[in-house]
């Protein structure tokens, strides 16, 4: 999950996992594979490390659970 903000500054929280696409065009529209889109305030980059972010999270919890078990 990412934190990300609408055009009216209010935040919320988007599953990164359904995320098909994001586009500058010049706002940042982010398409989930249920075909909605949201626009928001963060660049592309921002998106992108957001996601990186998460999805490092989620790898080094499973990374540190498996090296535990040994």
């Amino acid at each position: 999950m990412i934190n990300v903000t609408r055009f009216n500054d209010k935040k919320f929280v988007l599953n990164a996992e359904l995320i098909e696409s994001i586009e500058e065009t010049p706002d940042t529209v982010i398409t989930l594979t249920n075909g909605h889109k949201y626009l928001v305030k963060e660049t592309l980059d921002e998106v992108l490390d957001l996601v990186y972010d998460y999805k490092n999270k989620i790898f080094s919890a499973v990374i540190n659970v498996n090296n535990s078990n040994y």
